[in-house]
């Protein structure tokens, strides 16, 4: 019982945004002793997001879902020491490298090609929406950080946003089983949105850049948003990819107030409260977004990043599916489900609203 509760605490560590200790000088046998500690939880992230990759193109289910039942599935490994540095490998290198490497596919151009009225509508619709958890998870007495860690995941980009803006949240005992809900209910329901939204705009008679309007400005993965605008037309597909990426951009200035709001108000340990306010990834994620703006870059190379990307969000997510407890689940309440519902009801209608007044 003792392994398991020290080992609870490693793992939430990982996920804190908090600067790696001072390490001797590398070598080259200091990296083969590295790669041995790692080689057996990494195998096991490997062959999870192989397995949710063969499933989801086989069937119409998004890969991060799979990846996350297969890993929950295997989540008996946790109680073996020999798994645990890989599978936090994964859940901290691997998966700030994914974030980081968002920012390859955005460019200034791209943002400013939407225009001040559709960045407006976009920024206000993010900022409503994590207001809303907030208040939302007051009102169904759910902790506030989980309201705006559903929150976030709604309005900007999904299990990508859940994950990022997980490890800039005060520690706490539940957070993994927090994390992995939000993914779950995001990528369910995004699933819904790219189904039911391209025929909720035919209905209410919207046009093309409406249509790319709403698709980009609501739905919740990037992937999910590019299945239902190139389902409708190449000129919805193009809007609606543009706009889903001003909003993977806001990922940047929401993690920064997130991470004041909360440092503000925890009492929690010094190490998290003083750690860098912006960390590393995200100055990685800012730094590929300038350099991808340069116009320099190849074309190639935006979408290769774009692909290896996914894949280290897919291994990061399998990672925490082991290292949570599908038991810990069923522990949560109905308000914990029905709060990521209302918050998707509530960027709906306010993306609705705003297209009509545009």
């Amino acid at each position: 019982m003792l392994r398991e509760e020290h080992y609870t605490a490693s793992s939430l560590d990982s996920l804190e945004g908090v600067p790696d200790p001072v390490e001797a000088p590398v070598t080259r046998a200091s990296l083969l002793t590295t790669a041995r500690k790692l080689a057996p939880g990494l195998s096991i992230v490997v062959l999870v997001s192989m397995a949710a990759a063969w499933l989801a193109d086989h069937y119409t289910v998004p890969i991060l879902l799979f990846a996350l039942l297969l890993g929950m599935a295997m989540n008996f490994l946790r109680a073996d020491a020999s798994y645990r540095p890989g599978l936090d490998f994964a859940t901290r290198q691997l998966l700030r490298l994914g974030v980081a490497l968002l920012g390859a596919r955005i460019t200034a151009d791209q943002v400013l090609s939407l225009g001040g009225n559709v960045v407006l509508v976009v920024t206000l619709g993010v900022a409503l929406t994590i207001t809303a958890g907030w208040l939302l998870s007051r009102l169904l007495k759910l902790r506030p950080e989980f309201g705006v860690l559903t929150a976030g995941a709604v309005a900007i980009c999904g299990a990508s946003a859940a994950l990022a803006i997980s490890s800039v949240l005060p520690p706490s005992p539940t957070r993994e089983r927090d994390t992995l809900l939000t993914v779950v209910g995001v990528t369910a329901l995004s699933t819904v949105a790219m189904v039911t939204y391209p025929v909720l705009a035919a209905a209410l008679g919207l046009s093309e850049q409406q249509t790319g309007l709403l698709l980009g400005a609501t739905i919740h993965d990037v992937a999910q948003v590019v299945g239902a605008g190139y389902g409708v037309s190449k000129e919805v597909g193009d809007t609606a990819t543009i706009v889903k990426l001003f909003r993977v951009a806001l990922l940047l200035p929401v993690i920064v107030i997130v991470a004041l709001m909360f440092r503000a108000s925890s009492e929690t340990k010094t190490s998290w409260r003083t750690a860098p306010l912006v960390p590393g990834f995200l100055l990685g994620f800012i730094a590929l977004v300038a350099i991808n703006s340069t116009g320099m870059v190849p074309k190639e190379l935006p979408a290769a990043a774009g692909e290896v990307s996914r894949w280290l969000l897919v291994a990061a997510i399998a990672a925490v599916g082991v290292k949570t407890s599908l038991g810990d689940m069923f522990k949560v309440g109905w308000n914990s489900l029905a709060i990521i519902v209302l918050e998707t009801l509530v960027i709906l209608a306010f993306a609705l609203t705003a297209i009509q007044l545009m």
